[in-house]
């Protein structure tokens, strides 16, 4: 295959092929098929890693004679105790409290001493239990306990990585009384730098005019918004007393006052406002098994709508429950539920075509990429370079490639090598093992299985989109008519538009101005109802706020 030297380069980089990789193989012909295959890994490789590390800036990590050495912002740190960036966290707290303060809040009786090392206590009777073999990787599961702390040390990392961090909030985090906000305050920001928005953190010590606590910059839009975060103090818990927390156990008991409160302070952009319940949930809380607060707090905004909202007001507001400190020794658990306050056609139940949640969706990108961040706070990355935990940390071989040559020893019927390319691979979990398809380089063609590890199937189930060295898009059941739409989105991603055309012809007014993603959309909508899956007439759901 011969490439124009005027033409972009097949590698992806939007290059011109003489500018490229042009210019490195001179006047031969480029391997193709070489360049596609390294773009399809590198592609494979950096969703893992995001995966882990959200959409922030990576982990600047580097191990050399022995030392594991970790960039945040300007400083440099090193240890030779580093196995998991866990343990980088542990130490990296530590700094940012300082030790004196640390120390002298270890002196005190337990029930005396700063939330913070309270925690910190509780994560050492953990770590006491569960880690048999020092010195060596454990896993465990996120607890409260898991999460509260590391939470903390996460997020300090993150602004100082991203974006800053201010001697301010760490003074707040350090006085009992001005904890829990601090605290909340940074789980907030946490998911922003996690969906990859650029922050701003404003001088809320100017005492001239009241402030957000921070302004974010979507890296898909470049919408700029004003973002606000408020938790409701309940006496005991966070610092909280009697004087400055509510001993109600109705979670809405500060609801209405706060997001006045949020709604007060000024804004040149759009708005997004968190409110945290800091409510009790039920052990096996889910998708399916909503807390009744989730629905509370949507009749709540509707009413606030109607009756308070002023003209032209309008804000995403983000109902959250972060309770990890209510039990430490469970497993975390995590609610966040956006509401569109002023936005009739965002996350709104009722009734609708697919096409039209589609566009709906695109266009409130930005907030649904902020409850994915939101999601992320419960995800640790485990290894500094992003690979899998499998791999980085417990040694195991890397899984096969698609696309890639192996020798595959004693494959063959008599024992003998076969080297052959790698045309599929699929794990199956019920046996906890996988099944390769191999192209032998001497025609054969061969079905291999290999057992897995627990490690390696927790990573395979940790990213399974990416398993095997190539994005796909992993098999699971469909649940629901728009889960079936999304499908057939991604299946028909490349149809050209005069295909899409040619389908639609006759059947969609003015489909010839229509864009693209429009006219997929469409035919995929149609695809749904003509299928015998889903009862579904002309395309229209029915629709739960999420």
């Amino acid at each position: 295959m011969k490439i124009g030297r005027n033409k972009p380069c097949p590698c992806g980089s939007g290059v011109k092929f003489k500018r490229c990789h042009g210019q490195l193989t001179g006047r031969s012909t480029p391997d193709v098929a070489a360049i596609q295959q390294s773009m399809q890994v590198h592609d494979a490789r950096e969703r893992v890693r995001t995966a882990q590390q959200g959409h922030s800036k990576p982990i600047i990590s580097a191990n050399w004679n022995g030392q594991q050495f970790v960039a945040v912002g300007n400083a440099l740190h090193y240890s030779p105790k580093w196995k998991t960036f866990p343990d980088f966290l542990s130490d990296y707290v530590k700094i940012k409290v300082g030790a004196d303060w640390g120390n002298a809040e270890i002196a005190k009786p337990i029930e005396d001493r700063h939330v913070l090392m309270q925690w910190y206590d509780a994560l050492c009777r953990l770590q006491k239990k569960v880690i048999t073999k020092p010195g060596e990787p454990s896993q465990f599961p996120v607890t409260g306990v898991v999460a509260c702390y590391y939470s903390v040390a996460y997020g300090l990392y993150l602004l100082e990585h991203n974006v800053e961090l201010q001697g301010r909030l760490l003074a707040r985090l350090k006085n009992p009384g001005n904890f829990q906000g601090a605290y909340y305050e940074l789980l907030v920001a946490s998911a922003f730098v996690l969906a990859g928005f650029t922050l701003t953190l404003e001088d809320e010590a100017d005492p001239a005019q009241k402030h957000c606590e921070f302004s974010a910059v979507s890296p898909a839009t470049g919408k700029k918004y004003w973002i606000e975060a408020k938790m409701r103090g309940v006496a005991g818990e966070l610092g909280r007393t009697e004087a400055d927390g509510t001993t109600s156990n109705n979670p809405l008991s500060s609801f209405t006052r706060q997001l006045n409160a949020a709604l007060l302070k000024p804004a040149a952009d759009a708005r997004m406002i968190f409110l945290d319940l800091n409510a009790d949930m039920a052990a096996d809380a889910n998708e399916d098994n909503r807390p009744a607060f989730v629905e509370a707090a949507g009749r709540r905004l509707e009413l606030y709508e109607q009756k308070i909202l002023k003209p032209g007001e309008a804000a995403y507001v983000f109902v959250t429950n972060a309770n990890f400190h209510k039990n430490l020794e469970a497993p975390a658990q995590l609610v966040a539920f956006p509401y569109g306050l002023g936005i009739s056609d965002f996350n709104r139940p009722g009734f609708y075509r697919l096409s039209e949640r589609y566009k709906q969706d695109r266009l409130h990108a930005d907030a649904l990429r902020v409850a994915e961040g939101f999601a992320k706070l419960l995800t640790l990355p485990a290894t500094f370079d992003g690979s899998m935990p499998s791999v980085g940390l417990h040694g195991a071989r890397s899984p096969v490639v698609i696309g890639e040559t192996y020798n595959f020893e004693g494959a063959g019927a008599n024992g003998e090598d076969v080297i052959g390319t790698v045309a599929d691979a699929v794990v199956m979990e019920a046996e906890k093992a996988i099944t390769v398809a191999v192209n032998g380089t001497d025609g054969r063609s061969l079905l291999l299985k290999e057992p897995m590890t627990d490690e390696q199937l927790a990573d395979y189930r940790g990213h399974p989109d990416a398993y095997f060295g190539k994005i796909v898009r992993p098999s699971k059941g469909v649940k629901t008519p728009y889960e079936l739409f999304e499908f057939f989105m991604y299946a028909y991603r490349d149809l050209p538009r005069d295909k899409l055309l040619e389908h639609l012809s006759g059947r969609v007014e003015g489909a010839e101005t229509m864009e693209r993603d429009d006219l997929l959309a469409i035919y995929c909508e149609g695809m749904v109802s003509a299928s015998s899956v889903f009862k579904v007439k002309d395309g229209v759901i029915s629709s739960e706020a999420s």
